[in-house]
């Protein structure tokens, strides 16, 4: 298969619809990550779909829409919940499962009863779904397993041949996945965490709970939403988080530079952690390669380390971690240690990705 490779002007979209109309799959940008779509009501393109990725059939797909409208064509119910976070959160980064209307094949559902909903707020990705006059069926643009796509050249080393079209809009602007949100129980449950937090869900609708499979995944899990079973985001070489533990400042700690104190006291045990086991791995003859903030880059040897956004700024961070886990791969990484970003903006959304990649590999000091 020839990959034709377009831009996001009004003339390309529509040759990328009418791919889509055919029954064929188009991968284009989406304001977390670059999608890999087709028709979400035909069993065959949900089936392709798989095929492309090489993703198992029993992980759901996400239903891109282009009104909120169509989510009554989609799901069998729609509480009054739901259409709370619809007013709040769309078109973005949210994605909402609801009980499975008929016409949603388990094709695209995995299987299941519910289906995953979001509305893009991403231009292109919205024409998209307008031209093409289908709902768009579409996980990340990437093979199973790899880090998720943030660019259009990301998406061309993985899917390059396998696929009719690659829509390049630039690189996005969040650069991880869509918060999912189960309503299909008493208390909505978040199932994958993203750029909406926890709180964010909880000023607009009251309790919200988090699925421990998030916390602690569960291999023999049926998936209810992408990301929650397999392996994700994974870079070639193997990959280890260094993270401080917490430590209890003093009650009659007063100044201010006692908080910095601890802080830095944390900061520094963690560099020293990295830099023996990267010490130990480059002895050895390995490739190894370390991922921190801009801030901390000076703690290491600057060649081998990458920069993964600022530590003041958990959307720097969530934009690069992607690029950064493919670039260990480009410079063929065997060992990746990366400090810990839980304490930034949006901490636990990065945390749980880069947690995934490393298969939940994880040293405390």
């Amino acid at each position: 298969m020839t990959t034709q490779f377009l831009s996001d002007n009004e003339q390309d979209i529509e040759v990328a619809a009418q791919i889509i109309k055919d029954g064929g799959l188009v991968a284009f940008p989406t304001e977390t990550v670059y999608g890999l779509g087709g028709n979400a009501l035909s069993p065959s393109a949900s089936n392709a779909i798989y095929t492309a990725k090489g993703r198992p059939s029993d992980n759901p797909l996400i239903v891109h829409i282009a009104d909120t409208a169509s989510v009554y064509e989609l799901a069998k119910e729609v509480p009054d919940i739901a259409r709370t976070l619809m007013e709040a959160f769309w078109p973005g980064p949210l994605t909402i499962i609801l009980p499975k209307a008929d016409i949603v094949p388990k094709e695209t559902t995995g299987g299941l009863d519910t289906v995953a909903i979001r509305f893009p707020s991403h231009p292109a990705a919205m024409e998209l779904i307008k031209r093409s006059g289908v709902y768009i069926a579409a996980p990340s643009a990437n093979t199973s397993g790899r880090p998720s796509p943030t660019t259009a050249k990301h998406v061309k080393e993985d899917m390059d041949g396998r696929i009719e079209a690659i829509i390049d809009g630039g690189p996005v602007g969040i650069g991880i996945e869509s918060t999912i949100v189960d309503l299909t129980s008493d208390i909505p449950t978040i199932l994958r965490p993203g750029f909406i937090t926890k709180k964010n869900l909880e000023d607009i609708i009251g309790e919200v709970r988090i699925d421990p499979a998030i916390i602690h995944p569960d291999p023999n899990l049926r998936p209810k939403a992408p990301g929650m079973k397999y392996t994700h985001y994974a870079p070639q070489g193997e990959l280890t988080v260094v993270e401080r533990m917490e430590v209890a400042i003093p009650t009659d700690a007063t100044p201010e530079f006692d908080s910095k104190y601890y802080a830095d006291e944390g900061a520094a045990a963690v560099a020293d952690t990295i830099n023996a086991l990267y010490n130990k791995k480059k002895e050895a003859g390995s490739r190894v390669l370390i991922l921190a903030p801009e801030e901390h880059r000076h703690f290491y040897n600057i060649e081998d380390t990458i920069a993964v956004g600022s530590i003041d700024s958990g959307i720097t961070v969530a934009a690069r971690l992607y690029a950064a886990l493919r670039e260990c791969d480009e410079r063929g990484a065997e060992f990746i240690y990366s400090e810990s970003f839980k304490d930034c903006e949006i901490g636990g959304a990065i945390m749980n990705r880069l947690l995934k990649a490393a298969g939940q590999r994880i040293i405390h000091v």
